[in-house]
């Protein structure tokens, strides 16, 4: 598998390659997996990506599969007696508020992918970055998109939060230009 190449930020891992080849920088449109994605991205402040992927299992089950609804009625106290996933008290009562907040966008907009593909005109912004130090924490667009959810009530969504989110889901094609996805996902 480490034959390809691949970003520099991807270990042998293969969890952490599955997730480079098969998950990271794919557009993404369904709600469910847009939120999954923007509670994984909160839960990962101040850890390791891999921390997070390794109880990604465990976050499922405890989200209830992160159907919005289902979240937006769960307690921080349900929560923090869940196996398997990062107690950090703020973190989760951010999901379940987020969850809320994200039922109010879908009633606004017909869908949270439609209020979040419209950050960025309904189509990924591709760069071209040869190499790791050239990709920025924040960009505009996550400065947009962090003030538009704070707008709606939601917190874990600073633009440093929102772009790694924006990269995972595909609304940016930060994969370095000599990975072979790079090329995959903009054909």
């Amino acid at each position: 598998m480490i034959d390809k190449p691949r970003c520099a930020w991807v270990t042998d891992d293969a969890l952490y390659l599955a997730y480079h080849d098969q998950e990271w920088g794919v557009p993404q449109y369904d709600d469910r997996t847009l939120f999954e994605m923007l509670v994984l991205e909160g839960a990962q402040a101040g850890l390791s990506w891999l921390t997070v992927l390794r109880k990604r299992h465990s976050y499922r089950q405890a989200f209830a599969n992160f159907q919005i609804a289902s979240v937006a009625s769960l307690s921080a106290a349900e929560l923090m007696a869940a196996p398997g996933i990062i107690h950090h008290a703020g973190k989760l009562q951010s999901a379940i508020t987020n969850a809320q907040a994200a039922l109010s966008i879908q009633r606004d907009w017909g869908s949270l992918s439609n209020f979040l593909w419209a950050i960025v005109g309904g189509q990924p912004i591709v760069h071209q970055y040869l190499r790791g130090h050239q990709l920025p924490s924040q960009t505009e667009e996550s400065q947009a998109m962090s003030r538009a959810l704070k707008g709606y009530g939601m917190t874990f969504v600073g633009p440093t939060i929102c772009y790694s989110f924006m990269q995972a889901i595909g609304m940016v094609n930060d994969h370095l230009t000599d990975c072979y996805r790079f090329r995959e996902l903009r054909s």
